[in-house]
């Protein structure tokens, strides 16, 4: 990104235009030069941590091979994803490393929710108020106008015996796209609780 060039004795303000430094509070003179500060502080962290995360995720890639080697497995291991979880001799530290599916639905994902309905109109008198709420929310839009995958891949779960319904979870199926796959990592340390405590690192591969 360029850098913000101005006149000197005036401040950009959000809209862009400068404003005389005279003419502006003293309290807000003061947060923007700590968010400022903060922010440059911030950046030179985060490219600490790009590079720390990147050459933690090769040391793991690497050991996963040589125990795959080890055991003559010939392939990767920690699942089709990629996922694997490693524990320190002692059991005091884990580490985690795994990637996370970014999805979204292509357009059968109205026919399935067309089927569903049809089964909820056919099902008005005998049907459970609980499975209504949880169907209906399923299909909900959020404020960026996305419905929540979760939600609706979790009506799969459901055991109804209906060809519409079946119809309606196989298109569900075939309206899955990933769209994107995130890797992370994450770090624990045993606490005297017996629980694992996240060691705070925000990590994540954008």
């Amino acid at each position: 990104m360029a850098k913000d060039t101005q006149l000197e004795g005036y401040i950009k303000d959000a809209r862009g235009a400068l404003i005389p430094v005279e003419n502006v509070r003293p309290i807000d003179l003061e947060r923007d030069a700590l968010v400022k500060a903060l922010i440059a502080q911030a950046k030179e962290h985060a490219g600490g941590l790009a590079t720390f995360r990147e050459a933690a995720m090769g040391a793991i890639d690497s050991f996963v091979a040589d125990s795959a080697k080890a055991l003559k497995a010939g392939r990767k291991l920690g699942g089709k994803k990629g996922n694997v979880s490693l524990m320190s001799f002692d059991g005091r530290y884990k580490v985690v490393y795994a990637q996370s599916e970014l999805i979204a639905f292509d357009e059968r994902l109205g026919i399935a929710k067309a089927l569903v309905d049809k089964c909820l109109k056919k099902w008005s008198k005998d049907a459970d108020n609980n499975l209504v709420a949880v169907v209906n929310k399923a299909f909900q839009i959020d404020g960026e106008g996305k419905v929540n995958a979760k939600r609706v891949l979790e009506l799969k779960t459901l055991n109804i015996d209906d060809p519409d319904w079946k119809r309606a979870m196989e298109a569900i199926s075939q309206a899955v796209n990933v769209v994107s796959t995130k890797s992370y990592i994450r770090f624990y340390e045993l606490q005297d609780s017996g629980e694992y405590r996240q060691i705070s690192l925000n990590i994540a591969q954008d």
